[in-house]
């Protein structure tokens, strides 16, 4: 008789498919899903389904698959994925046949789909150094396995993406009889991609971490170090080709996404439009300048600055133009002068990513007059561009997080604050702008109040 363990999280829309799937095959006496304290309805569906559910105490898989062996009562054990459907009809036969036969201990499943980038740029590699014996599986990262449980009872889990090469890296070192079989196509969600780095990560450490203590006199402290820097560099190459992949476009917010300036609009609204111009003809340092005019707004209140806000038109087509760029597979950001609570603002109405600004400190809901400078607009010695604090520093921020590729970028602003952003975009644009510089740095120009060219080129 057979248990099959399925961890899950999250999965209200598969996990029922998935149950009734198991309970299909005559042999099949239980099914236990592991809920890895999901925020949807995949305990009651499953519930509903038959299965018998245990939630586990801490999240992660690893933890998930050790509470499901010690509920398990049968001495062959199956783990299937939670968000597969269809699997093929033959998957449990495929995984188990091996062992009812006696011909091995542990199978892994493999099926019908390239092997992501993780197992092609980290895994196989690895496994190549340090354990060429299994280095022949064709997906080592799969998670549809099954096994004796005598087996599984010594494994020590990892709990995090290294858990599933773990257990094979541990059948192997405790000699145990391993098979792959095939069990057809599926369809598998891919990792997201921001996701993949943390894999590559786990999943090396794990490899490395299994031969540093199966064979801890070849690890000197150089070789280690050596080790160290390999994983960096694959972390680096898979990072590197996923960039290709995926696009961002930056807007400034004042004179850009809004018809207007804010402080411009809050000096009028509040009465300090001459001490503004006063202060931006005598301070030419622009930090300086930044912290100065944050003082003219003391005392004011969130509400009293976010009604300001309201009042600012948005360029007219700015969100259908933004709503197409994120069908194209833009990530939408803004990179401003300004302060974060009102980028933000912005960009929920926009439906922007992110915003990045400087940050206005409030006291019971009142402005100090303080403001923090955010660390991303500072050099650095990554920085691609000479200045000590620039919007472009922001850029290249903002393209490390989303692993966007500079040359993907698109940034359109309108003033002298923009210039060495634009300059070092993929596509610089330049909007209604009365620089001079800035319109000859911009590789395009937009001189009419619409976004509607963006989508020209983008």
């Amino acid at each position: 008789m057979l248990s099959v363990i399925i961890p899950a999280l999250n999965e209200e829309q598969t996990i029922a498919a998935v149950v009734k799937f198991c309970f299909l095959n005559p042999l099949v006496t239980e099914v236990i899903v592991v809920d890895d304290n999901s925020e949807d309805k995949t305990v009651s569906t499953a519930t509903d389904a038959g299965a018998k559910v245990v939630i586990s105490k801490v999240r992660g898989k690893g933890i998930s698959m050790k509470d499901g062996i010690l509920n398990a009562t049968n001495e062959i054990i199956i783990f299937l994925d939670a968000d597969i459907d269809p699997y093929p009809p033959n998957t449990i036969n495929d995984l188990v046949q091996p062992l009812l036969n006696d011909d091995a201990d542990f199978v892994k499943g493999s099926f019908a789909r390239n092997a992501g980038r993780v197992t092609e740029l980290v895994a196989k590699p690895l496994l190549n150094i340090f354990f060429p014996g299994i280095s022949h599986f064709a997906q080592p990262l799969s998670g549809m396995i099954a096994g004796k449980r005598k087996f599984f009872d010594r494994i020590n889990f990892f709990n995090d993406y290294g858990v599933d090469i773990g257990i094979l890296l541990d059948m192997y070192l405790m000699q145990a009889r391993i098979k792959e079989v095939n069990i057809g196509y599926i369809e598998n969600k891919s990792k997201p991609w921001e996701a993949l780095g943390k894999m590559s990560n786990e999943v090396s450490r794990a490899i490395i971490g299994k031969a540093q203590s199966f064979n801890p006199q070849e690890f000197t402290e150089s070789e280690i170090h050596s080790l160290e820097a390999i994983n960096r560099e694959m972390n680096k190459t898979l990072r590197d080709q996923l960039s290709g992949f995926h696009k961002m476009a930056i807007f400034d917010m004042d004179d850009t996404l809004w018809q207007g300036r804010f402080i411009d609009k809050c000096a009028a609204t509040f009465g300090f439009t001459a001490k503004l111009e006063d202060l931006r003809f005598a301070e030419k340092d622009s930090l300086i300048l930044c912290k100065r005019i944050a003082l003219l707004l003391k005392g004011k209140t969130i509400d009293q600055l976010l009604q300001v806000a309201a009042t600012i038109p948005l360029i007219n087509d700015a969100k259908d133009v933004i709503d197409q760029l994120k069908k194209k597979g833009y990530i939408i950001g803004i990179i401003s002068n300004s302060y974060t609570l009102i980028t933000n603002y912005v960009k929920q109405n926009i439906g922007a990513s992110f915003s990045l600004a400087n940050s206005l400190e409030f006291f019971e809901g009142k402005a100090t007059g303080e403001v923090n400078l955010p660390s991303c607009f500072f050099g650095s010695p990554d920085s691609i561009c000479g200045h000590s604090f620039c919007k472009t520093n922001a850029l290249q921020y903002s393209c490390e997080k989303y692993n966007v590729s500079l040359s993907n970028t698109i940034v359109v602003g309108d003033s002298a604050d923009d210039r060495c952003m634009v300059g070092n975009a993929g596509k610089g644009v330049s909007f209604c702008s009365k620089d001079e510089i800035l319109e000859t740095i911009a590789s395009r120009r937009i001189r009419e109040p619409s976004f509607q060219s963006l989508l020209t080129f983008a």
